[in-house]
C-alpha cells in the first residue's frame, strides 16, 4: 500500500487507514470476535494506522484495540485516539488536569506507555484559540504520556485555526464527495504547515456504498437513525449533514462513474486518496470483507480530470446547498 506521511509527527502511514467507530457502539452491534476479525483483515491488508475514541463504547474501541496490538506487537501499527467527549462540552473542561486522566486511561485501555496520536476529539470553538490547551498538550508530549497531538474539527475555520499551531501533527476532517469545502483552504494549508490529514467519513456514513435507497431503515442504536437532525451530536457526522433523500440523488448520479467493474465505496475513497494533502483515509467497517474491500480502493489507479470534475459537478448541484455553508 501506498506509504503517506505524518511530518509534524515523524510517522508513515498506509494510505488507507481503519476507523473503529464501529467496534465501539452507534452503528449497531458488533460482538468481539467480529471486531478482532475486522481489525485482523485490515491490518493484513496494509492497514497500519487505526483511529479510536475513548468514548466509542466508552473505552470498547480502545480495549479491542489493546487486545490486538498484544497479540500483534510487531506489526508496526500507529493507533490516534481522541479525548474530550466524556465530560459537558464546555472550554473549561480542557485542562492539563483532564488530559492526564483521560490520556492514562487511554494508555490503560491500549496497553501502551505512550500514545502514539492524541486528538482533541471536535471541542468547543474557544479551544482552538487557548495557548493553555496547547501548553499542557506539549507537557504532555514533554511527558512522554504522547507521541504527538492533533485536533478533531467540524468545521474548516476550526481547522485552519489548528493548522497555524505549531505543535498540531495532524487535523482530522470530514471529507467525502458530498463534502468538498475542505479542499478549498485547509488542505492547502495543512500541507504548506506540514500538518498531517486524516479524511474521516469518507463514504458519508455508507451513503456513498450505493447499498442504500428510500427504504433502507437503520437499528434504533445506530446514529443513522438517532441523529439524522442532530438530536445527539453535530449532524454533520450522520450522512455527512446531507439531507437523505438528496444523498441518494447525489449517489444515483455518481454511480455511473464507477461503472460495473469498480464499486462505487472503492471509487469514492480513492477520490478521497487522489486529493492533495490527505495523508490516511480512514473508512470504517463492520466485518472482515468489508475492511478488505476498503483497502483495495488503494489499488486503483487515480481518478481522470473527468471523473474529478464529474464529482465536482454533482457535489455544485446537488449538495452544495445544503453544507457548503455550515461547515
Amino acid at each position: 500500500m501506498e506509504q503517506r506521511t505524518f511530518p509534524r509527527l515523524g510517522r508513515h502511514v498506509g494510505v488507507v487507514g481503519l476507523g473503529t467507530w464501529q467496534l465501539g457502539a452507534d452503528w449497531g452491534r458488533v460482538d468481539e470476535d467480529e471486531a478482532l476479525a475486522v481489525l485482523t483483515a485490515a491490518v493484513d491488508s496494509g492497514v497500519t494506522f487505526l483511529d479510536t475514541a475513548d468514548v466509542y463504547g466508552d473505552g470498547r474501541s480502545e480495549r479491542l484495540i489493546g487486545r490486538f496490538l498484544a497479540a500483534r506487537p510487531d506489526a508496526g501499527l500507529t493507533v490516534a485516539t481522541k479525548m474530550g467527549r466524556r465530560v459537558e462540552q464546555r472550554p473549561e473542561a480542557y485542562t492539563a488536569e483532564n488530559f492526564r486522566a483521560w490520556t492514562d486511561r487511554s494508555r490503560a485501555n491500549l496497553g501502551v506507555d505512550t500514545l502514539d496520536l492524541v486528538q482533541l476529539h471536535c471541542p468547543p470553538t474557544a479551544v482552538f484559540g487557548d495557548d493553555r490547551v496547547f501548553d499542557a498538550l506539549d507537557a504532555l508530549v514533554a511527558a512522554g504520556r504522547i507521541a504527538g497531538y492533533g485536533v478533531s474539527v467540524e468545521t474548516c475555520d476550526q481547522a485552519l485555526t489548528a493548522i497555524a499551531r505549531p505543535g498540531v501533527a495532524s487535523v482530522q476532517i470530514i471529507l467525502n464527495a458530498l463534502r468538498l469545502k475542505p479542499l478549498e483552504r485547509v488542505l492547502p494549508a495543512a500541507s504548506a504547515a506540514g500538518v498531517g490529514i486524516i479524511a474521516r467519513v469518507p463514504l458519508a456514513s455508507g451513503l456513498l456504498s450505493g447499498r442504500y435507497d428510500e427504504h433502507t431503515t437503520f437499528a434504533a442504536d445506530d446514529h443513522r437513525t438517532y441523529n439524522r437532525h442532530g438530536e445527539a451530536f453535530d449532524v454533520g457526522e450522520t450522512f455527512s449533514g446531507v439531507d437523505f433523500g438528496t444523498g441518494l440523488a447525489a449517489v444515483r448520479r455518481l454511480a455511473p462513474l464507477a461503472g460495473a467493474q469498480r464499486p462505487l465505496a472503492r471509487f469514492a475513497l480513492r477520490w478521497v486518496i487522489d486529493q492533495p494533502g490527505v495523508t490516511v483515509v480512514i473508512p470504517g467497517a463492520r466485518d472482515a470483507d468489508q475492511a478488505r474491500q476498503n483497502t483495495a480502493a488503494a489499488d486503483l489507479p487515480p481518478l481522470t480530470p473527468a471523473e474529478l470534475a464529474a464529482v465536482r459537478d454533482t457535489y455544485d448541484e446537488l449538495v452544495r446547498p445544503q453544507v457548503h455553508q455550515r461547515w
